[in-house]
């Protein structure tokens, strides 16, 4: 039965035009739901491959955020070194001074002392002319202007022989031989010479071979590479005695900052720990960058406050013994301030109060505000902080909320500065000292034996604690090399009024 569905409804005159009727309804209606069923098959795929696409799209621009972060990763925002900036914001252009070069108008200039006439080794006095260009004879007065020249002297290696003669015993005819005086060493150089040598090796981290061609150049001395090598040895075992005790002198100081960075011997990946109390720096070297080297140098009775960076080997010590270096949060933070939404504006808040912090800090330190005033201005500063962590915990951004745990973990550690004299915000000392020794690696690549990172542990131990207290390396050097060949008392690393004063406790 045909229907036309233009025509009003049809109405049956018998049962038969109903059934068919019902029939044609009937199959229009199952026609009608298959098409409706495939139709909601076909919405249902589409809503799939929506979500499909929506789900990728997401993952791309979470893939994208975390590659323009890793791309955008600089010194500024991490830990990398300056060096490893690779893009950098071309310098604007500063309008060209109308002012000429050279010091300004007022500037006090800088001018060096001339020496006392007492101190100078040579005078070689200078007259002018006998004739002036107009014929008459020029008289010579007592007023002169003087000039100093500064040369250095042309050195040549002093050489002394040492014969050890042989004698016979007239009774029983043994024979004996002569031994070196006390304090020769048995080798071809002396102290001084010694001391110059690991100085250039450690201290200006010259190379081993670039040292034989100084010493040829500068002194006429000849000396190989191998010398040089047996040379350190001898030093490392001079300086045993001082840098233990620098290193037993550092756990009982008040306020210890530390860092560390990586190491290489033998082409095998190790670490460098440096730790710095009381103008004294040590540094040690191990396999390990866990938590069982610091608490090796620093002892199990440690007491004092601990300045490091957040990394996990320092988190054995209660946060209320430590000082989070601020400098390291500010990259943190910086880092954070770069994400879009809630996290970006978290991060330039929280660098707004860093700002602010350390405006005050730097009042402080130049005598410009009073602690108890520090203090009273850092109270809400520090209960704001804390809040914008808080916040940042619950941040869809996981980096952020992950990075926002950490710290919220610690946060008595963030302000140890504030009622501890003596602690800094920042540890800025320990990567300061820490950066000779990476410059030392980077220029040689690492040591090639355990004898040799010894050796290296010694050296820049005595390097840094002599820079920090202002002491002559090379004189030092020297004093613990004439100690080691007399056995006589060695040189110490500690400061002067601490050593006076424990020696005075000891008597």
């Amino acid at each position: 039965m045909k229907m036309d569905f233009t025509q009003p409804p049809p109405k049956a005159k018998t049962l038969k035009e109903a059934q068919q009727i019902i029939d044609a309804l009937w199959c229009f209606c199952r026609e009608l739901s298959i098409r409706v069923e495939d139709q909601q098959r076909q919405i249902e795929d589409q809503q799939r491959l929506i979500e499909d696409q929506r789900n990728q799209i997401q993952a791309q621009k979470k893939e994208i955020e975390l590659l323009k972060e890793k791309l955008n990763t600089n010194s500024k925002n991490s830990s990398k070194p300056p060096s490893s900036d690779r893009f950098k914001k071309a310098a604007k252009k500063k309008k060209k001074s109308k002012r000429k070069q050279g010091g300004q108008p007022g500037h006090k200039g800088a001018f060096r002392e001339l020496l006392p006439e007492s101190e100078v080794d040579h005078v070689v006095p200078c007259y002018p002319a006998n004739h002036c260009d107009c014929g008459s004879r020029i008289k010579p007065t007592d007023k002169y202007r003087r000039h100093q020249s500064h040369e250095l002297p042309r050195v040549k290696a002093t050489v002394t022989e040492y014969q050890l003669h042989t004698g016979v015993c007239c009774g029983c005819s043994k024979i004996h031989q002569s031994n070196l005086p006390e304090g020769v060493p048995t080798g071809m150089l002396g102290p001084v010479a010694m001391a110059k040598v690991t100085t250039l090796t450690g201290d200006y981290k010259i190379s081993k071979r670039n040292v034989t061609y100084l010493l040829e150049d500068f002194y006429g001395l000849r000396i190989s590479i191998g010398t040089v090598s047996n040379v350190e040895k001898v030093v490392s075992a001079a300086l045993e005695a001082p840098v233990e005790e620098a290193k037993n002198f550092i756990p009982t100081q008040a306020v210890v900052n530390s860092d560390e960075t990586s190491h290489f011997e033998k082409g095998n990946k190790m670490w460098t720990w440096v730790s710095i109390a009381s103008l004294v720096a040590i540094f040690i070297i191990r396999s390990s960058r866990g938590a069982n080297v610091i608490k090796d140098i620093l002892g199990s009775t440690f007491s004092g406050i601990l300045c490091t960076d957040r990394w996990s080997a320092y988190a054995w010590m209660a946060a209320v013994l430590r000082q989070v270096c601020w400098s390291h949060l500010i990259r943190d933070f910086t880092k954070i301030s770069e994400r879009s939404g809630k996290s970006g504006r978290l991060g330039k808040e929280l660098l707004a109060y860093s700002k602010k912090m350390f405006t005050y800090w730097h009042k402080v330190k130049d005598g410009t505000m009073t602690r108890e005033q520090f203090q009273m201005l850092m109270k809400p500063i520090r209960k704001r902080v804390e809040k914008l962590i808080a916040e940042g915990m619950l941040c869809r951004n996981a980096k952020t909320a992950g990075t926002c745990k950490q710290l919220f973990k610690i946060k008595e550690a963030l302000w140890t500065f504030i009622d501890t004299p003596g602690v800094e915000p920042t540890n800025n000392l320990a990567e300061q000292v820490l950066r000779r020794i990476v410059i030392w690696r980077k220029t040689s690549f690492g040591t090639q034996s355990v004898e040799g990172t010894l050796y290296l542990e010694r050296i820049m131990t005595v390097v840094a604690t002599c820079k920090l207290q202002k002491k002559n390396v090379l004189d030092f050097v020297t004093a613990a090399i004439h100690a080691h060949l007399s056995g006589t008392k060695f040189p110490s690393l500690l400061p002067l009024k601490i050593g006076r004063n424990k020696q005075l406790k000891a008597a």
